[in-house]
């Protein structure tokens, strides 16, 4: 097996999306005078990430669009029948909390620069291209990918294998010629696998499974281990030891 190029997820792949949706919600909710209508900051913090993986859940099976997911977890959250326009614009004030505190993992940047000579590069995300591609922007990254396919617009998600056959369609390479890299066990790591292409899991704490990991892809706790999996199916065709 010969891999060619690196297709990558973003949000808790290369970027920390989930601690700058906290920073960003928790600073939000100060902002709007909300904190102490739920209690305490973790449980509003908890009950904003339920009412995300309930709509986003919906957008990536297709229900609803992208942008109506997002007001529908606003009128979740608050529990309120918001108008598109005032869910919107609460959604908005709370974008601008959460960009503020936008990063990328310590590990991507040197990993993307040990690729960079032997890899193609590009992303596929179940995102919308629209807020991927400025993300990547102001996270100074952008450059680095021949080719940025979301969701919304390919009109598939992950884990359906045709998202990642659209990543290699998009390559103009075959499924075993790429490794997918992200950090959901099934949407990205079994999703791939079952897809044909190397499947490589990133688990940074291990916290979502408690450690098990899924059959397919090769687990790994860091990115600066990616390129002895890579190299051991592009020189040696050996199995990768890391799981």
């Amino acid at each position: 097996m010969s891999i060619r190029a690196v297709v990558w997820d973003v949000d808790d792949t290369l970027f920390d999306y989930t601690s700058a949706d906290r920073a960003g919600m928790r600073a939000h909710l100060v902002a709007e005078g909300l904190l102490d209508a739920f209690g305490t900051a973790e449980r509003a913090l908890a009950l904003w990430k339920e009412a995300t993986e309930l709509h986003w859940a919906r957008f990536a099976a297709g229900q609803v669009s992208f942008e109506a997911q997002r007001r529908d977890r606003v009128r979740t959250f608050l529990g309120e029948a918001l108008s598109d326009a005032e869910a919107n614009d609460w959604f908005q004030r709370y974008v601008g909390h959460y960009e503020a505190a936008w990063a990328l993992f310590p590990d991507v940047l040197p990993a993307l620069d040990a690729l960079a000579a032997g890899y193609r590069q590009a992303v596929l995300s179940n995102s919308s291209l629209t807020v991927q591609d400025r993300k990547l922007r102001v996270l100074g990254v952008h450059h680095r990918f021949e080719t940025i396919l979301c969701a919304a617009e390919l009109g598939v998600s992950k884990p359906e294998a045709a998202a990642f056959h659209a990543a290699c369609t998009a390559l103009a390479l075959a499924p075993h010629e790429v490794a997918y890299v992200g950090d959901h066990p099934d949407i990205d790591g079994r999703g791939a696998a079952e897809a044909g292409l190397l499947s490589v899991w990133i688990d940074r704490d291990g916290a979502r499974t408690g450690g098990d990991a899924p059959q397919g892809p090769r687990r790994i706790a860091s990115l600066a281990e990616l390129p002895a999996v890579l190299g051991a199916h592009t020189r040696f065709g050996a199995r990768s030891t890391f799981r």
